[in-house]
């Protein structure tokens, strides 16, 4: 009888690639079984035609979390570098998503307010560029793979949708949720990167977070007492 081969233990880029599929694949379900007329039964056919669609682009979308294509003698682990080109493409999704829809309300806004809340939706969006950049930036630094398209913000962002219909003090309101959101989705990113060991990322966040919370209050006054 031949000897029993011994199963090798899983590198850390396989361990992180597991990681991704499950997360995005819980992700994903948790989105689609919401919308529950295209499931006649969300927890077996559903579940199954949901993981084979997931699994089918798979081959289109780099993992987030092992897509570390260059070199670099930055002295952070490579699991941590990993773990820390997630966290910066998540916030880059986030952030070119609630630019773009901040120069959607900028287009759009109508109403008795319209000029103030014109140029103010205006002022919002112009530091994102920087900041979009700068983020973009150091995901590569690390070794990774900046994911910055239109389709990978669609895809990875955290923010609703914009209302698609003309507004005045609404979009306000909208752009105020979305703010928020996305400011608190950045204090849980410095934490984390902090934790990561790399506080240039956390201090590259704090300096984002500083920016959305203002934001926030300059929206937030224009309808909260």
């Amino acid at each position: 009888m031949g000897a029993i081969e011994t199963a090798k233990p899983l590198t850390d880029e396989q361990k992180h690639e597991l990681e991704d599929i499950f997360a995005r694949a819980k992700k994903a379900l948790a989105t689609e079984t919401n919308k529950s007329a295209n499931f006649s039964n969300p927890g077996t056919r559903g579940t199954a035609n949901l993981m084979e669609k997931f699994m089918s682009t798979r081959t289109r979308t780099p993992s987030l979390k092992t897509h570390l294509p260059h070199t670099t003698a930055i002295g952070l682990p490579e699991a941590a570098r990993a773990s820390l080109v997630t966290l910066l493409n998540q916030q880059l999704a986030n952030i070119a998503d609630l630019h773009s829809q901040t120069k959607q309300a900028h287009w759009n806004v109508r109403g008795e307010e319209f000029y103030q809340l014109h140029k103010l939706f205006d002022d919002l969006a112009e530091p994102f560029d920087e900041h979009i950049d700068t983020i973009a930036e150091r995901a590569v630094t690390l070794g990774g793979l900046a994911l910055g398209t239109v389709r990978s913000a669609a895809a990875a962002s955290e923010l609703k949708e914009f209302p698609l219909q003309p507004g005045g003090m609404d979009y306000a309101k909208a752009l105020a949720e979305r703010f928020a959101k996305a400011a608190n989705s950045v204090r849980d990113a410095i934490d984390t990167a902090d934790e990561l060991g790399d506080k240039d990322t956390a201090d590259l966040f704090t300096a984002l977070s500083r920016d959305l919370d203002k934001s926030v209050y300059f929206l937030e006054a224009h309808f909260r007492a």
